[in-house]
């Protein structure tokens, strides 16, 4: 076994590092496919909860999250929450210690993804966040909700498309029934220090979309507002239609989705592998060759 290993070591150096290669290769479409799907499963299963809950319930939810915003706009320093709020925070609009709130839809990049509590980045890894300094995504005058995402990452795409949103386009929050249509009014990038633009204005009904920008340099933060419009009704029955299509279940058509990527890489590294066993077995044969017919002279010699 050893002097098989020894003989034949470079072709196993080469198909190891052709099969990293395609692990590389195919990574990030796999990873991407798979947290797709299980935002697509959270967001239903959030939707399937809500419609089951006591409409009482979701009404008390809802108003204690208004009453969170009103308190956030009398503070003299947005960025500055009381010990009150920071402890209610992780509380409001979760049911079941769920830290999901809601989820936005943007159907011009065709993007649904769930909103969870904070910004921080073991969410961000996965989702997106709502920005705590920031009014819950329930509406109303005077709150400017917050959400960020991340651009870029090999293992989600979350807010990598947003770039492509401009003036007038629209996105929807949906929290506990609550489906609330933003539309785009201005589009800015600043300094991570910059907030101005993130602050709570009297009468205003805003929602802010954040990211980091430029693509994969992320030294600024790009900035798209939406205001509220009418909003657009969903029945639960369209809802529920939705997410269930969104989140089909696994099925012998959707789990085999990364293969496709994967197989003719995989393909071509198989092909590149016979082609070079078989220039390496050609090459010891001739070498082979070359010391017997040697070999062969030397005795004729003799």
């Amino acid at each position: 076994m050893g002097n098989w290993i020894k003989k034949n070591g470079v072709t196993l150096l080469l198909v190891a590092v052709m099969l990293v290669g395609a692990g590389f290769i195919s990574y990030p479409t796999f990873s991407d496919w798979w947290n797709s799907f299980h935002q697509s499963r959270a967001v239903a299963s959030y939707v399937e909860t809500v419609n089951q809950m006591d409409p009482a319930e979701t009404e008390r939810l809802l108003r204690e999250a208004e009453e969170y915003n009103r308190s956030l706009a009398e503070n003299q320093n947005q960025w500055t929450l009381t010990e009150a709020q920071k402890e209610a925070y992780p509380k409001l609009l979760s049911m079941n210690g769920s830290d999901i709130m809601g989820y936005i839809t943007i159907d011009r990049i065709g993007i649904k993804l769930p909103i969870h509590h904070t910004t921080d980045e073991s969410v961000l890894q996965v989702a997106v966040g709502h920005l705590e300094e920031s009014s819950l995504p329930v509406g109303g005058p005077g709150t400017h909700c917050v959400v960020s995402g991340h651009r870029g990452l090999p293992s989600a795409r979350l807010f990598t498309d947003i770039d492509k949103l401009v003036e007038g386009d629209r996105f929807t929050l949906s929290v506990f029934g609550r489906n609330m249509t933003y539309e785009v009014n201005q589009i800015v990038t600043v300094l991570p220090t910059e907030v101005q633009e993130l602050l709570i204005v009297p009468g205003k009904d805003y929602c802010t979309l954040v990211t980091c920008t430029p693509y994969g340099i992320n030294t600024h933060r790009l900035l798209i507002r939406g205001e509220r419009v009418e909003d657009v009704p969903v029945t639960v029955e369209e809802e529920v239609n939705t997410e269930t299509e969104a989140a089909p279940e696994p099925s012998g058509w959707q789990l085999p989705v990364p293969v496709f990527v994967a197989a003719p890489i995989a393909t071509v590294g198989l092909l590149l592998l016979i082609f070079i066993i078989r220039a390496l077995m050609s090459l010891s044969g001739r070498k082979r060759s070359g010391k017997n017919d040697k070999e062969h002279r030397q005795e004729d010699i003799r």
